[in-house]
């Protein structure tokens, strides 16, 4: 529904670090993006006492993302209790509509949703003390809050957040190919390249143990992944519950295969093209 969609950012303040509003061609939404430090400078805005829903983004003392996701009848007002209330968070992002056509039956509805699909794509970890409950709205206004949802989807990313955003980037139209590694020590993974490194699928098994030579900065990195519940321990293999976006493919292979290694020749298709030659069509898949 976002697809050839303009997207008009202004500099409110002529900073980049400052205040953004954003709009799309056709829409009557509209976006804020505003630092922490700036939100009582926000009295100018007399639209952001609309109905609206907004995102706190911060991070936890070991620099994990967090999210807050809410909605109010008066976003400023929201925000500025939310400056007393809330300390972790540094900037917000909040969504309105430039008609001020939402109504308190609307915004629980896309509180609900948001809230939702972040748990859903499990990349920030979530601030709300419990699952906001979801209003009972008509067919025709659930439609139009889903459009609504799409373009906040698009829109928060634009502006620097994936919190909405799946790990796995290939579309259930597109074709998908699957790269696998499957080795000793209980080894047996797949994934796929993405335009932020390679996700590791769920279910996926890394080995066991490590070799003697692995590098020092992997065998620290698999400790974290461990401690962190990115892989779980079992008898001969440590299990991915869920994906995990690794920043390279040898990355993602050295954690799985527990040595060093070259993702771009460990990771192969089904019948047997290396990442390498799929990426610079060596070889193509047959």
């Amino acid at each position: 529904m976002a697809f050839g969609k303009t997207i008009k950012i202004f500099l409110m303040d002529g900073d980049p670090n400052g205040r953004m509003s954003c709009e799309l061609s056709n829409w009557t939404g509209k976006a804020y993006k505003i630092p922490r430090i700036k939100i009582k400078e926000c009295s100018d805005r007399d639209d952001l006492s609309n109905t609206g829903v907004y995102l706190l983004f911060g991070k936890d003392d070991e620099g994990k993302d967090q999210v807050y996701i809410g909605e109010a009848e008066s976003i400023l007002k929201r925000l500025h209790q939310h400056l007393v209330q809330k300390d972790f968070w540094n900037e917000t992002i909040v969504f309105i509509s430039k008609d001020d056509n939402l109504n308190k039956a609307h915004i629980k509805y896309l509180e609900n949703r948001l809230h939702s699909i972040a748990t859903a794509a499990n990349r920030y970890k979530i601030e709300n003390s419990s699952t906001p409950t979801q209003s009972s709205i008509s067919e025709s206004d659930r439609a139009e809050m889903e459009e609504f949802i799409e373009y906040i989807k698009m829109l928060v990313n634009t502006l620097g957040h994936k919190v909405f955003d799946e790990k796995r980037e290939i579309k259930p139209k597109q074709k998908q190919e699957i790269f696998f590694i499957k080795a000793a020590r209980g080894a047996d993974s797949q994934g796929e390249p993405t335009s932020e490194g390679f996700v590791v699928f769920k279910g996926s098994k890394a080995a066991g143990s490590t070799v003697t030579s692995i590098t020092s900065s992997f065998q620290a990195l698999r400790q974290k992944l461990i401690i962190d519940g990115v892989l779980v321990q079992k008898e001969d293999y440590l299990l991915f519950p869920d994906d995990f976006i690794f920043s390279s493919p040898s990355t993602a292979a050295s954690i799985v295969l527990g040595r060093n290694a070259n993702g771009l020749t460990e990771w192969k298709l089904i019948n047997g093209t290396t990442l390498k030659e799929y990426e610079t069509n060596e070889k193509q898949p047959r």
